[in-house]
C-alpha cells in the first residue's frame, strides 16, 4: 500500500512562487514513478511533472517547462514541485500520484495512487 498527501498550495500573486510537498508512506519506492497531476476548473486532470524515484529522471509538461520543477528527500519519504513564475492559468488543485514503471507517466490511469489534493490559486 502507497499512501500520499499534499501540502503547501495557496494563494500566490502572478510571477510568485510555491513549494509543494507530497508526504509518502510504502514499504519501498524503488520500483515507482512518482508524478503531478492539476485539475483546473472545468477542465480534465493534466500531467504536470514527474519522475523516476530511484534514477531521479524528471519530465515536465511543456505547458510548465522552465518554471516547474520537482524533487524528492528520500530520507524523509517526501517529493516536491517547485512552482515558480506562476501564472494565473496554474490555478488548479494539485494531486501527488504514484505508479509502477510499466506504463505510461503521463496518463492518470495509469496511476495507482494519489493524494487528497491541494488547492493552489494564482492571482493577477
Amino acid at each position: 500500500q502507497v499512501q500520499l498527501a499534499e501540502s503547501g498550495g495557496g494563494l500566490v500573486q502572478a510571477g510568485g512562487s510555491l513549494r509543494l510537498s507530497c508526504a509518502a508512506s510504502a514499504r519501498t519506492f524503488n520500483n515507482y514513478y512518482m508524478g503531478w497531476f492539476r485539475q483546473a476548473p472545468g477542465k480534465e486532470r493534466e500531467f504536470v511533472a514527474g519522475f523516476y524515484w530511484s534514477s531521479g529522471i524528471t519530465e515536465v509538461a511543456d505547458s510548465v517547462k522552465g518554471r516547474f520543477t520537482c524533487s524528492r528527500d528520500s530520507a524523509k519519504n517526501t517529493v516536491y514541485l517547485q512552482m515558480n513564475s506562476l501564472k494565473p492559468e496554474d490555478t488548479a488543485v494539485y494531486y501527488c500520484a504514484a505508479k509502477l514503471w510499466a506504463s505510461s507517466p503521463y496518463y492518470e490511469n495509469n496511476y495507482n495512487y494519489w493524494g487528497q489534493g491541494t488547492q493552489v490559486t494564482v492571482s493577477s
